[in-house]
């Protein structure tokens, strides 16, 4: 049985979306590629950014004997597949045959001694989103608050009491009900209309004394809004999507704000952004118009010094995107944010082959016309140290563009210094994130991407050991080891539980506290939480995990793709929050982060006191 079950979350969620089946036989890739040839000789597409740089060579349907269970117990992924991510992919010896009872998901639990739930907070009333979600924490009045939202769906938890969690506001845009087209474009119970919850970076300012918060606003990231449901949902096939999608009009930067109490009713607006680069003014743009290239992604950079990094395609040029619904390639811009209300764009920066024009450049990438990668970065730079304290380096991850190593120390003048290539790797996200927690003692980083489709129905997502010690010359020196099911489980590997299996990330830098020394914490999608011990590079392990079921009571079919989709780590009380498609876990493990504070924070989080 296949049985269709990511498809509205995962679209909600940002992150993945394509409305063309390729299934295990031939006949999905016939049907895709028979469309984009009809669309070709239609003249298709008429979009002079929806990027033909290279024939369409999109992966063929993958030969059902060529992946699988192996003999070992082990699973052979495919060599690459086409983003195919919203249906399930059975194969002998999966969750199909040994979860039959739940639709081929893992209903058990698998936990390391060494690892603690401290408490659960389940269902639908503690999940704004089953597929993602970005989350902060700020203190206020000896209290501490964590926020996770994604976008229009949001809660505040007062966390103070790890046992006793309570909601203190939950957000949602639910009386709108189903709209064509964009959503946000219509007010609903908490938001006015194009108003929702970016992801933020909350940084603490001595000067404002308070809290800063930055919000990304970007164009939603599949043009599956406005193509409604047609097979044929690709920007390659769908040019009045593609039109429509440009024509909407919203916000494309960012928002500032200073947090005067931990709810919606607190937040102080001190400036509204365009990163749109063809605007004259971005502090006065016109947004009953619409405004070019993508916005902000994802949380920026901030520490809340002077210089803060974005993600971010500042024109419609900026468009060499393999990804079917996504129209950017995306680099990076540096802001000045002396003066929070006033911020002052600095430098914008990306590679040659990102831009329109540049195809000769975007021809020598295997990726180019394989209608599956995405292209560009998702994150900002991922900086270690501060500038103000002494910091040159910025790490990007830009997807099948690999990764580069920024000089970053003239913050008017950001300069490639060092890159790498990596191993293609489809369908799935390559190059995403950017572990930088080890590099100042070790030269380390990690990087990885991740997975999109269920049942493994794509290449593993490796996190490469990267040594940037000459930051001229990174070079993979490794890869952390492939998480593993107990022995004695009802599974051998993950790909058996259902959903997705790989890392996402590895928690945000905005966590209170300091990262600890050789640890980093992975969620792993339906591995849950990964426990990787690197305080020896040459020998990586894992020390300790915990993987929640991949659903649970309240949790809808459609749900279930995505089982544990983010992590978030108080270093300061030694508190590990996991996200789940199921509400929170609260987890602690004294002997790899030390003796947890299941209590009020022995001091106020205070990631800067700038």
């Amino acid at each position: 049985m296949v049985k269709l079950s990511g498809q509205r979350g995962k679209w909600l969620a940002g992150l993945v979306v394509v409305g063309v089946a390729v299934g295990a036989g031939t006949g999905g890739a016939l049907l895709t590629r028979a469309m984009d040839d009809r669309s070709a000789a239609a003249g298709l597409p008429e979009d002079p950014n929806v990027p033909v740089a290279c024939a369409d060579r999109r992966p063929a349907a993958v030969d059902p004997g060529s992946y699988g269970m192996q003999k070992d117990g082990t699973f052979l992924h495919p060599s690459q597949t086409y983003v195919n991510e919203e249906e399930q992919h059975p194969f002998p010896g999966g969750g199909e045959e040994l979860f039959p009872a739940t639709d081929g998901y893992d209903p058990n639990t698998y936990k390391s001694d060494n690892v603690t739930v401290e408490a659960h907070y389940p269902g639908k009333k503690f999940t704004p989103d089953p597929f993602h979600s970005w989350q902060n924490i700020v203190d206020f009045d000896g209290r501490r608050y964590m926020f996770q939202y994604d976008r229009s769906d949001a809660r505040v938890y007062d966390i103070t009491d790890v046992k006793n969690v309570q909601i203190v506001e939950s957000l949602s845009r639910e009386d709108v009900g189903e709209v064509e087209g964009n959503p946000e474009a219509v007010a609903g119970k908490d938001w006015a209309a194009h108003d929702m919850w970016g992801a933020s970076t909350i940084q603490w300012s001595a000067k404002h004394g308070g809290y800063i918060m930055v919000q990304s606003f970007e164009m939603k990231r599949q043009v599956h809004f406005w193509m409604g449901d047609s097979p044929e949902n690709s920007k390659y096939a769908s040019p009045e999507g593609v039109a429509a999608a440009r024509a909407d009009t919203q916000l494309k930067g960012f928002k500032v704000y200073k947090l005067n109490g931990p709810r919606k009713k607190d937040w102080e607006l001190l400036s509204t952004v365009s990163t749109d680069q063809t605007q004259q003014n971005p502090l006065d743009s016109d947004l009953t118009k619409p405004q070019q290239g993508s916005g902000s992604l994802d949380v920026p950079h901030w520490d809340g010094g002077r210089y803060m990094f974005i993600s971010a395609a500042p024109s419609d040029d900026w468009s060499m995107q393999e990804y079917p619904t996504y129209l950017y390639a995306n680099g990076f811009q540096v802001w000045d944010m002396a003066d929070p209300a006033a911020p002052k764009l600095l430098d914008t920066w990306h590679r040659n082959g990102m831009v329109r024009g540049e195809e000769e450049a975007y021809r020598s990438n295997p990726r180019c016309g394989n209608r599956t990668s995405w292209m560009g970065s998702r994150n900002p730079l991922y900086i270690p140290t501060p500038i103000e304290n002494g910091g040159k380096y910025g790490f990007a991850a830009m997807g099948g563009f690999g990764m580069s190593i920024l000089d970053i120390s003239d913050p008017t003048n950001l300069r490639e210094v060092g890159h790498l290539d990596i191993p293609p790797s489809v369908a799935g996200t390559e190059a995403d994130n950017i572990d930088v927690s080890q590099f100042e003692k070790t030269g380390m980083v990690y990087l990885s991407g991740y997975p999109l489709s269920e049942d493994c129905y794509e290449p593993y997502k490796d996190i490469f050991q990267i040594d940037a010690s000459d930051a001229t010359k990174p070079r993979i020196v490794g890869r952390l080891p492939r998480p593993t099911p107990p022995g004695g489980a009802t599974v051998t590997d993950y790909c058996q539980r259902g959903g997705s299996f790989g890392p996402k990330r590895s928690g945000y830098y905005t966590s209170p506290g300091e990262p600890k020394d050789g640890l980093m914490i992975y969620d792993f999608y339906n591995a849950g939480a990964q426990f990787f011990d690197v305080t020896d590079p040459k020998k990586p392990k894992i020390a300790g995990y915990f993987a929640p079921p991949t659903f649970g009571p309240e949790t809808e079919d459609w749900a279930r793709s995505n089982p544990t989709h983010g992590v978030y780590v108080e270093y300061d009380r030694k508190i590990v929050w996991l996200m789940t498609n199921d509400g929170i876990y609260a987890l602690s493990s004294p002997s790899l982060l030390g003796a947890p504070n299941l209590a009020a924070p022995t001091e106020p989080f205070r990631n800067s006191a700038r």
